[in-house]
């Protein structure tokens, strides 16, 4: 047997990542995480620091940054059981046909573990552009927030419809000189709450719109110009910066090529977590399964349920119907 294989090896130091770390040492399992990220924290960490987060339970309100602390804190009062890999891109896992152990090899080393538990989200991110031919000859359009004090007193507009564009545009309104979003549709796909709230607040609204062009100089944007979708007619925007928050182009990477069931580009998963392979789970935005909602809060409950099966998995003698009862299939 190969004598420093783990327990589990998380794949993603999210905050999914970071809170099965955490709930697997409790249950007594040695565990390595592993993120090609410089930091913990993952997406939120590095995009969106600032950013209140309003959907975790016992928190009216609490930025990414401090919900990671939290966790890294949480993680601290059982750090002897975690070893924490950090730059490092996972290129390929696969098992050792003689003992049976998980080789999982990344860009600068191997490393052995008895299961898997993927929390990649959706893996590697490139954001989402207006598309237009001069954007890239301006420094003042951004595609994530992670300073919110650099639009004080600024007039920002912000392009997007989502909760990333309507949670910016309440966060700001207190904040810059002025905010315009534009939307191109009715409808925003944000929570009702937050929509409520922007459109009770001084933040200028404007729906059924899409971009048209963007005029500035000496690399800095300074009018957008928006297109009516009802009557094509133009409205000219006068902006000190610029948001854009289409969400982001992701992709599993290697992951892909791991032969793991997928669906809509997501690991297919069963009521355990369970990927089609035996000892492959997945928990948080990198799996899928009927009736998957991709909240936070329903990644750590899907890393409790992955756990426990990883528990059963690696304790066959001592499943019980508190934390395990179902029967785990393989490959």
């Amino acid at each position: 047997m190969i004598d420093n294989a783990y327990d589990l090896t998380i794949i993603g130091a999210g905050p999914v990542g970071m809170y099965a770390a955490f709930y697997a040492s409790l249950r007594k399992l040695n565990v390595k995480i592993i993120d090609s990220l410089p930091e913990l924290g993952g997406q939120l960490q590095a995009l969106y620091p600032g950013k209140f987060i309003y959907d975790i339970p016992g928190f009216p309100g609490i930025k990414a940054e401090k919900l990671v602390e939290n966790l890294k804190k949480q993680m601290d009062t059982v750090e002897d059981n975690i070893e924490i890999v950090l730059n490092e891109r996972v290129n390929y896992v696969r098992r050792n046909n003689i003992e049976g152990i998980l080789e999982i090899c990344t860009d600068k080393s191997c490393h052995y573990t008895k299961t898997v538990l993927i929390t990649a989200g959706k893996g590697a991110f490139q954001a989402r552009t207006l598309e237009l031919p001069n954007e890239q000859e301006f420094y003042n359009i951004y595609y994530f927030v992670n300073d919110i004090e650099r639009f004080k007193d600024k007039k920002v507009v912000i392009f997007g419809g989502g909760d990333s564009a309507v949670d910016w545009a309440n966060m700001l309104n207190d904040v810059a000189s002025s905010v315009t979003i534009v939307h191109r549709r009715e409808k925003f796909r944000a929570h009702e709450h937050s929509v409520e709230t922007m459109k009770n607040s001084k933040v200028n609204v404007l729906t059924n719109y899409t971009v048209d062009k963007l005029v500035g100089s000496r690399g800095e944007v300074k009018k957008v110009y928006i297109k009516s979708l009802d009557n094509e007619a133009v409205k000219e925007l006068e902006v000190d910066d610029v948001i854009v928050l289409f969400g982001f182009l992701s992709s599993l990477g290697p992951i892909e090529t791991w032969d793991l069931e997928l669906e809509s580009r997501s690991l297919l998963v069963d009521s355990n977590q369970q990927t089609n392979i035996s000892g492959i789970y997945a928990a948080g935005d990198a799996c899928i399964y009927p009736g998957k909602v991709k909240m936070i809060t329903c990644g750590f409950g899907e890393a409790v349920i992955g756990i426990n099966s990883i528990y059963g998995f690696l304790n066959p003698d001592k499943k019980n119907n508190a934390v395990f009862n179902s029967t785990l299939k393989g490959k």
